[in-house]
């Protein structure tokens, strides 16, 4: 978008806003005001007043109607460009919008790995419980053919004492 830079108005643009003031609404009544008071007290001949007056006066409509045109096509440029900042943040909510829907996209399949990564993990824990069973099934089965073994080396020594003290 455009960077927006302070506005300020030119001559015409002045003009324009001071004819729309109330001051200016004082004077123009003020000039009527004396016109008319000048044919009244007859400084000036009715004729002659009219004759000015509506002069005065056409001329001040054709340049009011050429400023209200000015004012148009200045607000008409001013709403074209909003118009178009309008489109271009309409087209970047879009554009929002479809990254957005391929986060959420993104997110569902981080969300669906993490799963496959748990269940992963629990077939994991359960295999090395499963190992850690076996193991120690394993250890106790050899332990107790060690102790078995040994009780059996035991009794051999014991018999071989027993002869050599019968022996004696």
């Amino acid at each position: 978008m455009r960077s927006r830079t302070p506005y300020t108005p030119n001559v015409i643009e002045r003009v324009v806003a001071s004819v729309g003031s109330v001051g200016s609404l004082a004077i123009h009544t003020v000039a009527f005001a004396s016109f008319f008071l000048l044919s009244v007290f007859g400084i000036l001949a009715w004729e002659l007043m009219l004759l000015v007056l509506t002069t005065i006066l056409s001329l001040e409509a054709i340049y009011l109607a050429i400023f209200i045109q000015i004012t148009v096509n200045k607000h008409t440029q001013s709403l074209r460009e909003v118009e178009e900042d309008i489109d271009e943040i309409q087209e970047d909510v879009e554009e929002l919008g479809e990254d957005m829907e391929d986060i959420q996209e993104d997110l569902e399949e981080i969300s669906e790995d993490i799963e496959e990564i748990q269940e992963d993990v629990e077939e994991l824990n359960e295999e090395d419980d499963e190992e850690s069973s076996e193991k120690k099934l394993r250890k106790k089965q050899s332990k107790e053919e060690t102790l078995e073994q040994l009780t059996k080396d035991v009794a051999r020594v014991l018999a071989d004492l027993e002869a050599l003290k019968g022996g004696k």
